[in-house]
């Protein structure tokens, strides 16, 4: 789909989206979201550029996701979608900038796009220029890249509480730590592709504040100085999250294997108990004729007293000894 964007009086506002319009000078914002190849031939038969297909933005390496080309700057980040989905995942997002226009081609909506687009329709400041769309653009990514990691500190913090605190287990204790090892499995996921988001983010900002293609304007660099501080410290609270998520993986590895292991003192202490009751009652179960008791009315009882203390002295010992 198509969506050109122009600088109105109350703020964005969209405009007929055409292939001839694509040049229209009131034209600050091209948006490609799931081009078909006809409207990629269009914006790159108007605008004279090579927009990238979606191939070539899965395929490029690292390195070569940042380069100019004439009076534009190719700039292709990665970006994690569906955060608040159970299937989190990273795709590409292709910035192409120039002087008077800014090329966005993707094939995701991800929430801050549709933030922005919402905000900057009421807020004339935020599309004075091309360059102030895209940097208005990366300050929603991290927000919405920030706003994610603290839902997931939250949510480690009650995993957290789960775990150490007897009280607050449910008695199918197995059961509950299946469902603890999911929450922490996803929020390491989201973690990991959250942190490569970050890296990119970081490698674009870097790019566009030493480029010479472009001149930004002083307040735009000082807004990228700006985004790219907050990625570097949200790239350090996802490092702490992390180690985070496998402390308290090896915790929750931890409690499973205590509940199991008590599962088999419960079953090892009743053995101990029951073993001299079996070995009493297997010696008075022989059947010879010459047996002690056979023949006297107090033998059964004598028998079943032998049993019991048998049990009781064991019982005894492990309660003495701290081991129940």
């Amino acid at each position: 789909m198509l969506t050109l964007y122009g600088s109105g009086p109350s703020g964005l506002r969209r405009l007929p989206a055409d292939a001839t319009g694509t040049t229209d000078p009131a034209v600050s914002w091209v948006d490609l979201l799931e081009p078909t190849p006809e409207e990629e031939r269009s914006v790159e038969r108007a605008l004279r550029i090579d927009v990238p297909t979606r191939e070539e933005m899965s395929e490029l390496e690292a390195s070569a996701r940042l380069y100019e080309e004439e009076n534009w700057l190719f700039m292709t980040a990665t970006l994690v979608t569906k955060l608040d989905t159970e299937t989190p995942q990273n795709s590409q997002v292709t910035f192409i900038l120039g002087k008077d226009r800014l090329v966005t081609n993707r094939y995701v909506d991800p929430v801050p796009f549709r933030r922005f687009i919402a905000y900057a329709e009421t807020h004339p400041a935020t599309c004075a220029s091309p360059a102030t769309l895209l940097t208005g653009l990366l300050e929603s990514i991290v927000d919405r890249l920030a706003e994610s990691l603290e839902k997931i500190g939250i949510n480690l913090d009650g995993v957290s509480t789960e775990i150490f605190t007897p009280q607050l287990r449910s008695s199918g204790g197995a059961r509950n730590f299946n469902r603890i090892l999911g929450r922490v499995g996803l929020s390491g996921d989201v973690i990991s592709k959250a942190r490569e988001s970050l890296v990119s983010l970081g490698r674009l900002l870097a790019f566009m504040q030493q480029t010479t293609v472009i001149t930004l304007p002083q307040d735009q660099r000082n807004r990228c100085r700006t985004i790219a501080r907050d990625v570097l410290s949200l790239s350090d609270h996802a490092s702490f999250l992390a180690n985070k998520v496998t402390f308290l993986l090896d915790a929750t590895l931890g409690m499973i294997n205590i509940e199991q292991n008590n599962i088999l003192k419960i079953f090892s202490v009743v053995t101990v108990f029951m073993l001299p009751p079996s070995l009493i009652a297997g010696i008075f179960g022989m059947n010879f004729h010459q047996m002690p008791m056979l023949q006297r009315p107090e033998g059964f009882w004598i028998t079943a007293g032998l049993m019991l203390a048998s049990m009781l002295v064991p019982y005894l010992y492990f309660r003495v000894k701290g081991w129940l």
